[in-house]
């Protein structure tokens, strides 16, 4: 069994970490955009006019989350994916229809921010057509208990390799992850290392 690393536990941190920009989103940008580096790629569940490949600079896809309850439990944490700092990473931008804004904040909310793991941030990314946008990405708060912070590759394959949790294995988590980006293009040697060694 792997645990966690000293100063990490399951206690929840304050939720009052979102970005302060959001607070004054309306006057700084006509559309809203989202930005999905996961399962929000492939399986966004909200209204859009527009979608593109697009590319985020300053953070990058990891399994840096500890997972307690979908993907482990607390004595068995496994892995699940969140934007840690540095780096970039290729997602899919979606561009939400005006009237469809409050609907779609409030549905984004319920489902990124149940434990408030994630930051809401205003980020600006490169679509594929060339243009640049400010999207609303949902970046790891590195003050979470739940934050992976620092392991090796090796110790993130530990992780997936034991954790299970009410919505499955962790291993079957990544396993799909990477067949959604492959399927979408996209590479992500990181995953392709820990799920080349699953089996």
């Amino acid at each position: 069994m792997i645990r966690p690393g000293p100063g990490h536990d399951l206690l929840l941190t304050n939720p009052q970490s979102a970005d302060q920009s959001l607070d004054s989103f309306a006057m700084n940008q006509d559309d809203l955009w989202v930005f999905g580096y996961g399962s929000l790629m492939w399986r966004p569940g909200f209204e859009f006019s527009d979608r593109q490949i697009a590319l985020l600079r300053g953070a990058h896809r990891s399994l840096c989350v500890y997972s307690y309850h979908h993907r482990g439990t607390a004595e068995k944490p496994g892995l699940v994916l969140g934007l840690d700092h540095g780096g970039s990473c290729r997602g899919m931008a979606y561009r939400v229809p005006d009237e469809k804004r409050d609907e779609t904040m409030a549905y984004l909310t319920e489902r990124e921010q149940q434990n408030y793991v994630y930051r809401e941030s205003l980020r600006p990314v490169d679509l594929i057509d060339g243009r640049r946008v400010k999207a609303l990405v949902y970046l790891m708060d590195p003050r979470h208990s739940q934050y992976a912070h620092g392991l090796t590759p090796e110790q993130q394959l530990a992780f997936v390799k034991q954790g299970e949790g009410v919505s499955g294995r962790c291993s079957d988590y990544v396993r799909n992850t990477l067949e959604h980006l492959h399927q979408l293009g996209i590479k992500d040697p990181a995953l392709n290392w820990i799920a080349a060694r699953l089996d």
